[in-house]
């Protein structure tokens, strides 16, 4: 078993945090130094405007926000600062409020916090032995959790690798996404040995998001390469396909039921079919020129449910007759849909857009929505970037913001 990853970031974090604690404990701090603590420490990890635009927290709320990003127990002294200002500054607010639209469906969330903090754990998928795997890409590693136990580990992952995302082999090997250096790889769970396909053409700079097709080959997406790749685990052999837009950036990407890829495109108004055996790509136009799209699933029938995330608008195609149909989401045309899946028949996807983070269910037969804040331990904080199904219909989601995997059970009430 691989040993535990050990995050470099928060020890060299935590010795400046406490080189400065202790020049402001000797009293020679300048007035407003807890502001530009903040913005020279936490923008190591995220942006600025990942506090400025939150729907802000109590004091207690930001400790333990900032609790799940890096250990400062050994300096309650600088924490109690940090968390102080914080709260005086940035206190709870509705500028972003989500619109939570009630209905007959509760939803249980089960948490697992993982063990390296400030990671940006991602992706949760599940095994076929019941194992969740995620990608820490901050923290350049995988993990697994063992969902009876709560046992985790974690694999440190070669140099940049960066992992934007992890899907699970036919043969129960792991698979990650290189997205800062150029590779795919592949991690064998029963020894942690770890094999890595670098791109054949320099130009492919950030593999995405990936999946298998039903021959066992993955296929995998290029988002700022505007490319699509597919990768032979048998022989190593890796092939790429330029987008016919320019900066599309295929963005989610996933199989139909005659095993053809639909790729989403992230910055322009397409959906991209591509051919398992040429690697033709047929583009679908939708109606808004401004429309993006971050992800995409197929129902049973073999309709097309994507989000429509610079409208805010959840959308339907239809293969067959090229029928499109939209939805506003619950939180308006700024709610920003993310990550999306189908089980069942039912639509989810996340508002990222809004804070809370919300999940929201589209049920297709009643055209009725329902929706969620999702829970980060005693507060509301992250985004969800992507969600699949467990094999039980249950959902696999995150809250990368608060390196958190979550498990969500839904359960019928009102006499449903």
């Amino acid at each position: 078993m691989a040993k535990r990853a050990k995050s470099i970031f928060i020890a060299v974090l935590f010795g400046s945090l406490v080189s400065i604690g202790a020049s402001s404990q000797a009293g020679d701090e300048p007035q407003g130094s807890a502001r530009d603590l903040i913005e020279d420490i936490c923008t190591t990890c995220h942006r600025s405007n990942m506090i400025t635009r939150s729907s802000g927290y109590t004091r207690e709320g930001w400790a333990e926000l900032t609790s799940t990003m890096v250990d400062l127990s050994g300096n309650p002294v600088l924490r109690d600062e940090i968390v102080t200002y914080l709260a005086e500054h940035y206190a709870p607010n509705d500028k972003r409020a989500s619109k939570l639209v009630p209905g007959d469906m509760e939803l249980s969330f089960k948490e697992w916090q993982v063990p390296t903090l400030g990671q940006r754990s991602r992706d949760p998928v599940e095994a076929a032995d019941g194992t969740i795997w995620w990608a820490g890409q901050s923290g350049n590693l995988i993990g697994s959790i063992n969902p009876t136990s709560g046992e985790m580990t974690e694999y440190p992952l070669p140099a940049g690798a960066m992992p934007h995302s992890v899907t699970v082999g036919p043969d129960g090997d792991i698979w990650y996404t290189g997205n800062k250096n150029g590779t795919m790889g592949r991690l064998n769970p029963e020894n942690g040995k770890i094999k890595v396909y670098p791109m054949p053409d320099s130009a492919a700079r950030d593999p995405h998001t990936a999946v298998f097709d039903r021959r066992g080959i993955l296929w995998f997406t290029l988002q700022q390469s505007n490319m699509v790749g597919r990768l032979d685990p048998e022989t190593g052999a890796i092939r790429l396909v330029t987008m016919k837009t320019p900066r599309s950036r295929p963005y989610g990407i996933k199989v139909d039921a005659d095993g053809a890829l639909w790729v989403a495109c992230n910055g322009s108004n397409c959906l991209v079919k591509v051919d398992p055996v040429t690697m033709d790509l047929t583009e679908v136009k939708l109606p808004t020129p401004a429309t993006t799209v971050r992800r995409l699933d197929f129902a049973e029938d073999g309709i097309i449910w994507y989000v429509n995330s610079s409208q805010g608008r959840l959308g339907r195609y239809n293969p067959e007759n090229g029928a499109i149909k939209e939805w506003p989401s619950p939180s308006g045309p700024k709610s920003h849909p993310y990550a999306l899946v189908v089980v069942d028949g039912i639509v989810w996807y996340n508002e990222s857009g809004k804070r809370p983070d919300a999940l929201v269910r589209f049920d297709p037969k009643t055209e009725q929505f329902q929706s969620w804040a999702v829970p980060s331990g005693g507060i509301y904080a992250g985004i969800i970037r992507h969600m699949r199904p467990t094999r039980d219909g249950n959902l696999l989601i995150h809250q990368s913001s608060t390196n958190k995997i979550i498990l969500v059970t839904p359960k019928a009430t009102g006499g449903h």
